[in-house]
């Protein structure tokens, strides 16, 4: 393992664990040197919300006294991490990036919180994203928008803007992200780090302020597969807390690290190379495709049939749930309340008027029209049905093959501002990533090149229900054989 001439900063997870059990290094030390380089790149960044810093150094002497007790220890004791602002941490502010909750400060502790704890990891402060949850592009948070690392006049991609964009800029050693409808994969491939979509129920829900409960998912972004299989382990296993939790034992992912696809069947979605795909992301895929190939794999087509209706489904399925799951902030028990009222109603709306940004009101009511008298069957209704129909596709896919293999994004990361006054282009950036969690299945992004403009690409490996060893395996072996997730960005000036 070389890692002489790095800056403590930039160590991978493995490397730093590695580093702090063999005693060259101190997590205080650690953290400290992710601090200074929080301190000088977060203003041009926006990665973070919230900083602990006292708190994060006084996890680290605890971590140091644990680590000079018992030796070898759990791989993520000491080690710095960051969280998106939408997982309740006891004691620090959880803000889900909106005027509503600004000052929440959550009683309890999501359960990841919990483990990640009781492994020894450092929370060393909450990540930018958008409102909720609610977006592509971590351009809808209350607190301004995150810069893509590698172009600061990008966006960071969403909802896990923050997340991924402070993994990439090395302010954070790993993260842990929420995935919807791709808020951990899209970043990911903007900003050329890893991120994991676990199974739905493989990973405990509970302390996550749900957006849309049937899809939400939390999973880790890291600057590689093995700190990605690492960060699973910890985070994952059953929770009564969490009705949707699955009663399975957390995977020893880290086995799942075999540099070989020999006998692997991948299989290409024919509606995931069709229009609408840049050709510079076509391209860096493809190639990425026959290198997996050229090592062993066997790739064939298939089709995913009902993925042009994968959009609408969401966008009904996924607001219906937000307008449910939102109407507990109503300016009563807690979060924001106006002043400015003279009876209940009043207060109700007036609160929900100046807490809420313009695109949690606009999936609010999206999702409240179709809950409606009326119109429950015409949509929502229907798009359950839809929803069963695409969750079929990918099992009738995964009898044929071990995984597919897709774009993450149509596009590389665009311009702050390009699109955030379309809605409906913004929405169908989702068109890749959106399947996995009405299907709930895992899927993994990686780096498999650079566009023309030096932005990264990103890879997406999908497999079957609490199939991420394979996805996992697949990735490792392609990370193996090229250097693009050893790249980082090389952080400049905001332009004027």
């Amino acid at each position: 393992m070389k890692t002489e001439g790095k800056k403590l900063y930039q160590l991978s997870l493995h490397e730093a664990s590695s580093r702090l059990q063999d005693r060259e290094i101190s997590s205080v030390e650690l953290v400290s040197s992710v601090l200074d380089r929080i301190e000088e790149v977060d203003h041009l960044i926006h990665g973070f919300i919230t900083v602990d810093a006292e708190g994060a150094l006084d996890q680290a002497r605890q971590a140091d006294r644990r680590l000079a007790d018992s030796g070898a220890n759990s791989p993520l004791l000491g080690i710095p991490m960051a969280i998106k602002d939408n997982i309740c941490t006891r004691g620090v502010k959880t803000t889900c990036a909106s005027k509503i909750l600004g000052n929440f400060i959550p009683p309890y502790e999501a359960t990841v919180i919990r483990r990640l704890r009781e492994q020894g990891a450092v929370i060393i402060g909450k990540t930018n994203l958008d409102e909720f949850a609610m977006g592509a592009s971590t351009e809808t948070s209350h607190f301004g928008c995150t810069r893509n690392p590698w172009d600061l006049s990008r966006v960071a991609g969403g909802s896990s803007g923050g997340s991924a964009a402070s993994v990439a800029a090395d302010a954070a050693i790993s993260s842990l992200g929420s995935d919807t409808g791709g808020s951990i994969r899209q970043p990911a491939s903007f900003c050329g780090v890893v991120g994991l979509k676990p199974t739905y129920g493989r990973v405990s829900r509970f302390g996550l302020v749900a957006y849309a409960s049937s899809l939400d998912q939390i999973g880790p972004i890291t600057k590689d597969v093995t700190d990605c299989a690492l960060m699973l382990e910890a985070i994952s296993g059953y929770d009564p807390l969490d009705s949707t939790s699955v009663n399975k034992p957390a995977p020893v992912a880290h086995k799942s690290l075999i540099n070989d696809v020999r006998g692997i069947k991948i299989g290409l979605p024919v509606e995931y190379f069709q229009t609408g795909v840049d050709r510079e992301v076509e391209e860096r895929v493809r190639q990425a495709i026959s290198l997996l190939q050229e090592l062993g794999a066997e790739v064939e087509e298939v089709s995913l049939p009902h993925t042009e209706y994968a959009v609408a489904t969401y966008y009904i399925l996924a607001t219906a749930e937000a307008s449910s799951n939102l109407a507990r902030y109503d300016g009563v028990k807690y979060g924001f309340r106006e002043k400015n009222f003279s009876h209940l109603v009043e207060l109700y709306e007036n609160t929900r008027q100046g807490g809420f940004g313009s695109e949690v009101k606009r999936r609010i009511m999206l999702g409240t029209y179709a809950l409606s008298a009326g119109y429950y069957d015409a949509y929502y209704l229907k798009a359950q049905k839809v929803r069963t129909l695409i969750k079929r596709d990918f099992e009738e896919a995964f009898q044929k093959v071990d995984c597919l293999a897709t774009p993450t994004s149509p596009i590389p990361a665009f311009g702050i501002g390009e699109k955030i006054d379309d809605p409906l282009q913004m929405y169908l950036l989702d068109i890749y990533t959106i399947s996995a969690n009405l299907a709930g299945v895992p899927a993994i992004s990686l780096p498999c090149g650079f566009s023309s403009q030096g932005m990264p690409i990103g890879l997406q490996i999908l497999a079957g229900h609490f199939q991420e060893d394979k996805i996992l395996q697949v990735a490792y072996t392609f990370e193996q054989n090229t250097d693009y997730h050893k790249q980082r960005p090389k952080i400049t000036n905001v332009p004027t």
